[in-house]
């Protein structure tokens, strides 16, 4: 899929510790870029920018332009760097991306439909166990998020990764290492306390057959000494 966003950032000569601190109080983000067995560079973006395109969740799985002093580059956000407490972004990676690359990339799950299900209609419980999964696809193709369609979903079900369905030639990386790797991504079950009501109530319909049949033995055995 197509990104539509785009990020600007200058080139730095002035590098190291000492630098990287003077840029971060005149709210500048020190980054780098690298990858297409290019040299690596050492950029300058503004805070205030970065902070508004991170509100685009996209730019976490989407390639993007990258706009060097006028020249663009397709790249990929790799790693960020922020504080430990404060609202800020320390440093930036980006690594430049060919189209026909095949990269490993995480993409989001979006679950759909679940409150139509079987499991959600008979109060089940119904757990996401997890939010992203890792794929490998044509980096001109990444999507920006997987569907997992729960509408089937029943009680006691389990979804596992082998039934997501993908965009065409991708693969889940997991899959990639066996069956043993294809792990639960929603369940669904009912709460231990209707679990609990449902066996207590069969036991005490059980013992009230019980109770009603010995009864009836002992009214037989009754009738038989009068006899």
């Amino acid at each position: 899929m197509t990104s539509s966003i785009v990020l600007k950032a200058s080139l730095r000569t002035d590098v190291g510790k000492g630098a990287s601190r003077r840029l971060r109080r005149d709210n500048g983000v020190p980054a780098i870029l690298y990858g297409a067995k290019k040299e690596a560079q050492a950029l300058l973006l503004q805070h205030h920018e970065i902070i508004k395109v991170l509100e685009n969740e996209e730019i976490y799985t989407q390639l993007f332009d990258l706009n060097i002093e006028g020249e663009n580059h397709r790249v990929r956000l790799r790693d960020i760097q922020r504080h430990a407490y404060k609202p800020k972004i320390l440093h930036m990676d980006f690594q430049r991306i060919l189209g026909n690359e095949r990269i490993h990339v995480k993409v989001p799950l979006h679950f759909i439909h679940e409150e139509d299900s079987p499991a959600a209609k008979q109060m089940a419980v119904i757990a996401h166990q997890i939010k992203e999964v890792e794929i490998i696809c044509q980096a001109s193709h990444i999507p920006s998020f997987i569907e997992v369609d729960l509408s089937q979903l029943e009680v006691d079900q389990i979804v596992h990764l082998s039934d997501l369905k993908l965009p065409e030639n991708a693969v889940i990386t997991a899959l990639t290492h066996g069956e043993s790797h294809d792990l639960p991504v929603a369940t669904a079950h009912m709460p231990r306390a209707v679990v609990e009501e449902v066996e207590e109530t069969a036991e005490a319909s059980a013992a009230e057959e019980g109770e009603a049949t010995s009864a009836s033995g002992e009214e037989g055995r009754v009738e038989n000494k009068e006899g």
